[in-house]
């Protein structure tokens, strides 16, 4: 995480007597990150890709607004404006034929009547391309693959984010909980669902979440660092410090 944060990926906010705020964003950022790393994706490549992603992009672009993922065994990075491989600075195009015409063209692609034998990762992909150009389309997208296979868990996240990022933090708790229900065991759904109460005002239910995901994941460092600054705003002094102590002993280790 301190790598993030000193290559610019990550921009947390100081608060006085209480550490360090993450934004949303830069929470689902931390996520991808340790998700290349759960996919096995050696940490010298995702630093240089980062460091490379960072070197090509304009400073006016905000860095946290791009999701990065793995393919296969290398890193692909997709904004609103386009997909592309850091490493090569090569653009990998989303392309459809456009019938009776002679050339290919990007097209936006609409919500499909779900059917049988769909492809649910290729829908899956359209879904993420269109979450900043059309949000309502990739909203479609998501549900529908949920209606289709209710333990695809990246869907829920996805969906939950974007939910969150236009203020519809109820609806993404509730998402969260249908996540739950199908996915119990995924320490991730559990902190969004915290994040979402957070942005809801209900601290008791975020602490709750964020407790419980930890209790899937120990070494969940946003978690601790986050169910911490809550214990210390409601006066829970000695959780607080106890959280803090966990989210700083895993910051050291991973600073190694």
């Amino acid at each position: 995480m301190l790598r993030l944060i000193e290559l610019g990926f990550v921009a947390p906010e100081k608060e006085e007597g209480k550490g360090w705020r993450f934004s949303f964003q830069d929470q689902v950022l931390l996520r991808s990150a340790n998700e290349l790393r759960a996919a096995r994706i050696p940490t010298r490549q995702i630093l240089r890709s980062l460091r490379l992603l960072k070197a090509s992009m304009p400073p006016e672009v905000p860095l946290a607004g791009i999701r990065i993922t793995a393919e296969g065994d290398r890193l692909t990075v997709r904004s609103a404006e386009a997909h592309w491989e850091p490493e090569t600075g090569q653009l990998i195009l989303d392309l459809q034929l456009a019938a009776g015409v002679g050339s290919v063209s990007r097209l936006p692609a609409p919500p499909l009547p779900m059917q049988s034998g769909v492809d649910l990762s290729d829908l899956f992909a359209r879904a993420e391309a269109l979450e900043e150009s059309a949000p309502d389309a990739a909203e479609d997208m998501y549900r529908q693959i949920l209606v289709e296979e209710p333990t695809h868990a990246h869907a829920y996240l996805n969906l939950g984010f974007m939910l969150c990022e236009a203020g519809r933090c109820h609806a993404a708790v509730e998402l969260y909980e249908d996540g739950i229900r199908f996915c119990p065991d995924d320490p991730l759904m559990h902190f969004n669902r915290a994040v979402a109460h957070e942005g809801t005002g209900d601290v008791e239910g975020a602490l709750v979440s964020y407790e419980e995901a930890l209790r899937l994941q120990p070494d969940l460092l946003d978690a601790h660092r986050n169910a911490a600054l809550l214990y210390a705003d409601v006066g829970e002094k000695q959780k607080a410090i106890r959280h803090f102590s966990a989210f700083r002993r895993l910051q050291a280790g991973q600073s190694l």
